[in-house]
């Protein structure tokens, strides 16, 4: 399901450049900051409110801060699922339960990750979710998605498909990251939102 070595792989690959340029400029602070607002917009989407399960990731380094989130939900009693890579790029799922239960995993040469420490639940517990949280390096108008290329989010949204499971699909990123256009491939699905640190914007 990875996208790389497709026609439009070259267009994608310099806008990530791009984007994650900019990302590494930001500083210690921009990041702490974003993280906090992000949160507060993103606990007031409906879609969140009435969720009881929610699949989400840790963000690492300079992407949009999530713990701050992760923490709100379980606060209100949602079930928080989050991802282990595996080593074909797909995603198993296991529970949050405060960063405790988090293990920092290096794979192989790329960025360490944190993932659940506890019980695996398996490739299909996404299903599950009422709602999944995207990390991504973009969006456009219309609501398409821009991942690092792993292919891993797009194994995921594959399954759900496959499932017939319809969670909200939001995405979450910078303000300067919701750009005109996206390059677009056959597999691409888009989101129902975007959440940035000054506020939420819907696709139809």
């Amino acid at each position: 399901m990875s996208d790389i070595g497709s026609r439009t792989e070259p267009g994608k690959r310099t806008l990530r450049r791009e984007l994650l340029a900019a990302r590494n400029g930001l500083t210690v602070d921009d990041v702490r900051q974003a993280a906090r607002s992000l949160a507060r917009r993103a606990l007031e989407l409906p879609e969140l409110a009435r969720a009881r399960t929610v699949a989400a990731y840790v963000s690492v380094g300079a992407e949009p801060g999530t713990l701050v989130l992760l923490d709100a939900l379980r606060e209100r009693g949602v079930r928080v699922l989050l991802p282990a890579l595996l080593p074909d790029n797909d995603l198993d799922w296991g529970a949050y339960t405060g960063e405790g239960s988090l293990a920092r995993v290096q794979h192989g040469g790329r960025m360490a990750l944190f993932e659940p420490a506890g019980r695996r639940l398996g490739p299909d517990a996404v299903t599950a979710a009422d709602a999944v949280l995207l990390p991504g390096l973009a969006v456009d108008a219309r609501g398409l998605r821009l991942g690092r290329g792993g292919g891993s989010y797009d194994r995921v949204l594959a399954r759900l498909e496959r499932a017939d499971a319809h969670p909200a699909l939001v995405v979450l990123l910078y303000d300067s990251e919701v750009v005109a256009h996206v390059p677009e491939e056959p597999h691409d699905r888009p989101v129902q939102a975007v959440v940035t640190p000054s506020g939420v914007r819907r696709f139809t």
